[in-house]
């Protein structure tokens, strides 16, 4: 009867293991397909409630139609000044410019700055380019190229989204193959088999391809959002998390094992001492990546069901399709090298037996010690300044916009190019038009008359008018930002009715929506860890602590980041929303590791009591963990190959927070302060009520032994 049954154990395997490569071979291509559903137009990830977007909305009424301006501008190249020949054929450029295909209604006459060192006109083009966005620019380059004499740059906000389309252009593949290229390198180093980093990496494609087959068809129907940087996000995410808990499981299946040969017990005993820390792990972040939802900001909503779809895949994967392929393979799968537990004398766990002596003879000194250097590196959180990355560093190394941007505000207004967009009662227009042109940082202020041509009346619409105002400054740096502030003032002071709006008032709006957020989202998170974390451990103190030490990594973390950035990078800003999308990051991923190291402690606690548990958890864990942390810790930094400020930033916090979290406080913070404790750190839950046997074995001498893990004598 057994032989008949054998067989069939292996069925269900191996249609788990067909049916999903039928469903990734399906699904594949939808990862490669997630850009056809995407935008990057900076509008549609406005704060939803801010003045600035409301202003968006109304300023489309003064449009007769749609467009999205490229700014040409001229420098004059030898000595002297702009001529009259030279203006004159810089506006026969742009004029013939009109109708061609993608220009949207009349360029403007070039005009001439007060230096007579440059010229400047608008092109304006069709909003629905696309693709086609760049070789229109190129066309518009070409024409303006006539002018003799001259150097010829495009700025303003068309070529800003053709570089930003650039950047994101290599989002599908250059920034897949980044990342697994550094996952497989490091599997191959700590695992020194073939075939099990192809067959994590397999797994993890598999399940980016459903994560992104998920989020392309609710994207088609407007059910989610995505951008670039939400696209490489959850790439990144999805590898790193189905990496981790492929390394969880696959180190359990290793130790089952090496206890016995049959594949098929071994897996499903694996899945069943991994199902609740992948479990709550997976919930953990997905949660807390759907408290974004409470944000103002929309990019900000999207990232968390996105998240969420690519967490749950992944965790799914990871207790489904790897042990169906472990099951088959079984030892096979470790070749050349052979499965060892993690007690064996040997197979690499030398390291935290040694790990384990010295949190188990000096806890004390250790967990202060550790605890000081994180309340160091917060020190300097302040130096985080989360105000937002002006243009000329929004891309890393730069850009052809960026570059134009800068020579416009050398000849020009800062802000030209991107006016501050004022809508206000036509009744008030003289008084609105006066106030604006009097406050401390505007240039200038004009109604947005009825025609195109110079002195026509202002145009009303539904009794309203709009009035631009350029600034004297950047339009993203922090003077024009007090612009705005003190151009909302005067002119709310006119018109209480009136709306101030534009690129600068909406990075403004932006910031301040960024802090509001951060003080709803951040309670939310840390209260939903706390549960799973009191679910999962079956008690209070530890989950307490354990909250505490993953937000003190987070501050620390951020102090770092902000010495880095300002000293290193050279950032003088850091986006609005990087201290939240890190916080939601660090948090949720620093008690993953947490998660695995203290479910194995509570396991091993339950048969060897406190002291042991821990020390027997952090070496039977310690390998497994620190190799998920520094994978996890490469795919974030692979984000650094989209040349985007935001990216890089988040990708350095990430990246260094979870080595921090995974290196100092999963390795030596938290057993530190669990051995010192003891067994109340289990207080209220059963684990606390040991005898009184126990509490004073707690304290009693370890003996290091060549078998494993430390043992009482």
């Amino acid at each position: 009867m057994s032989n008949v049954r054998r067989p069939v154990r292996w069925l269900v395997p191996l249609a788990l293991v067909v049916v999903c490569l039928g469903l990734g071979g399906a699904l594949g291509p939808y990862a490669g397909k997630l850009g056809e559903v995407s935008t990057n137009d900076q509008a549609a990830f406005l704060p939803r409630s801010a003045e600035s977007t409301r202003v968006v909305e109304e300023q489309k009424a003064f449009r007769r139609q749609e467009t999205l301006p490229a700014i040409v501008v001229w420098t004059v190249t030898g000595g002297g000044g702009i001529t009259t020949g030279q203006q004159a054929a810089a506006t026969r450029s742009l004029l013939s410019l009109a109708g061609e295909d993608g220009v949207a209604g009349r360029p403007s006459p070039a005009l001439p700055s007060a230096d007579r060192l440059a010229l400047q006109g608008v092109v304006p083009l069709r909003v629905d380019l696309g693709e086609s966005l760049p070789e229109v620019l190129d066309s518009v380059r070409r024409a303006a190229a006539e002018v003799p004499g001259t150097r010829v740059q495009v700025a303003g906000p068309a070529a800003t989204q053709a570089d930003l389309g650039d950047a994101f252009a290599g989002i599908d593949g250059l920034l897949l193959g980044v990342a697994l290229a550094a996952v497989l390198a490091i599997l191959l180093l700590v695992y020194r088999s073939v075939l099990l980093p192809l067959v994590i990496i397999v797994s993890a494609v598999f399940a980016l391809g459903v994560a992104c087959a998920l989020v392309y068809v609710l994207a088609d129907h407007d059910l989610v959002r995505v951008d670039g940087q939400v696209q490489g996000i959850l790439s990144i995410l999805v590898i790193g998390a189905a990496t981790d808990y492929a390394l969880l499981l696959t180190a359990r299946f290793r130790e089952e094992l090496a206890t016995g040969d049959d594949r098929v017990r071994a897996a499903r005993a694996a899945v069943r001492g991994s199902l609740g820390a992948i479990t709550a792990s997976a919930a953990t972040v997905a949660l807390g990546l759907l408290a974004l939802l409470l944000s103002d900001l929309t990019n900000n909503r999207a990232l968390g069901p996105v998240g969420a779809i690519g967490i749950v895949c992944a965790a799914l994967t990871a207790l489904t399709f790897l042990p169906a392929v472990l099951a088959l393979l079984g030892r096979a799968a470790f070749w050349p090298a052979k499965p060892r537990s993690a007690d064996a004398s040997t197979g690499g766990h030398g390291i935290w037996r040694r790990v384990a002596h010295r949190v188990d003879r000096r806890p004390r000194p250790l967990w202060t010690g550790t605890l000081a250097l994180l309340a160091a590196g917060a020190a300097f959180f302040p130096a985080l300044q989360a105000k937002g990355v002006p243009l000329d560093e929004l891309f890393v190394g730069g850009a052809p916009s960026v570059a134009a941007q800068q020579t416009l505000g050398r000849h020009f207004p800062g802000g030209s190019g991107q006016p501050v967009v004022i809508i206000a009662d036509a009744a008030e227009l003289t008084r609105v038009a006066r106030a604006a042109s009097t406050t401390t940082g505007v240039a200038s202020a004009r109604a947005v008359g009825a025609s195109e041509q110079p002195g026509a009346r202002p145009l009303v619409v539904d009794g309203r008018v709009r009035v631009d105002a350029v600034l004297t400054d950047a339009p993203a740096g922090d003077a024009a930002k007090r612009t705005v502030q003190r151009l909302r003032e005067s002119v709310h002071a006119v018109d209480p009715g009136a709306l101030v709006g534009g690129y600068t008032a909406q990075q403004y709006d932006t910031q301040r929506t960024a802090e509001h957020d951060r003080t709803v989202i951040v309670p939310v998170v840390l209260a939903i860890i706390l549960v799973i974390l009191i679910v999962l451990l079956r008690c209070l103190l530890l989950p307490v602590l354990l909250v505490a030490t993953v937000a003190l990594t987070y501050l620390a973390t951020l102090g770092v980041a902000g010495l880095v950035f300002q000293h290193g990078f050279g950032f003088s800003g850091t986006d609005a929303s990087v201290p939240l999308y890190g916080f939601v990051f660090l948090v949720a991923l620093g008690v993953d590791y947490n998660i695995f190291l203290m479910s194995r402690v509570r396991e091993e606690t339950v048969r060897f009591g406190t002291r042991q548990g821990v020390l027997r958890g952090l070496v039977a864990t310690g390998g497994v963990i620190t190799s998920a942390g520094v994978v996890l810790a490469a795919t974030f930094a692979a984000l650094v190959v989209i040349p985007l400020a935001f990216l890089a930033q988040i990708a350095f916090i990430v990246a260094f927070g979870v080595l921090l979290d995974t290196v100092v406080v999963r390795s030596l913070l938290v057993p530190a302060l669990v051995r010192d404790i003891g067994p109340a750190v289990w207080w209220p839950g059963r684990l606390a009520r040991k005898d009184d046997g126990e509490r004073a074995a707690s304290t009693a001498p370890v003996e290091r032994t060549g078998a494993g893990a430390p043992r009482q004598p």
